[in-house]
């Protein structure tokens, strides 16, 4: 076994990511303090090569180097929209067919683990604030809820750990 070199893997070039079919996920940023975490889901999104992110409230949005710093171009390669309210994206996302699926520990959740969809089904998945989680109009205006199974004392992960885990799930069955 060894290391594949950076030519070995097939990486796609920024026009070449913008034109490849995308997997129909959209990630919605709600209320996000951490520049840190909105460039991992920059950087998630564009190695699952989801359709887009859209960024809430007062989420920090590109040019920054602090998003730059985590996203490593990303924000280049990955469509992204501002949103000033998470409720309108959400809203703007059902009128266009989307599943809205809010990642909340709340009563009635689907566990990540047995949460089924189709294939092709649009998605969209909202990822709340760091200390807060998604706001309560945004559950309510969601199709449910998806929870991550914990085992240990906590029951609580960083934002850019809980979208690799939600997203890999969501994206693993459709490639």
């Amino acid at each position: 076994m060894r290391k594949l070199s950076m030519d070995e893997l097939n990486r796609k070039t920024v026009e070449e990511f913008r034109e490849a079919a995308k997997i129909p996920i959209i990630v919605v940023l709600d209320n996000i303090r951490s520049m840190h975490n909105v460039g991992s889901v920059f950087r998630t999104a564009d190695a699952f090569l989801l359709e887009a992110v859209y960024l809430c409230g007062y989420t920090p949005q590109p040019p920054h180097r602090d998003i730059h710093k985590t996203a490593l171009g990303a924000t280049e390669s990955v469509e992204w929209k501002y949103y000033p309210s998470t409720l309108e994206a959400v809203e703007s996302l059902k009128e266009a067919g989307y599943g809205i699926y809010a990642v909340e520990q709340a009563s009635g959740s689907y566990l990540l683990n047995q949460l089924e969809t189709t294939a092709g089904e649009k998605l969209a998945v909202v990822f709340g604030n760091e200390v807060s989680g998604v706001d309560a109009n945004v559950i309510a205006a969601s199709n449910g809820c998806i929870e991550i199974p914990q085992l240990g004392m906590k029951h609580s992960l960083n934002i850019s750990v809980a979208a690799g885990i939600v997203l890999w799930e969501l994206v693993r069955e459709k490639i």
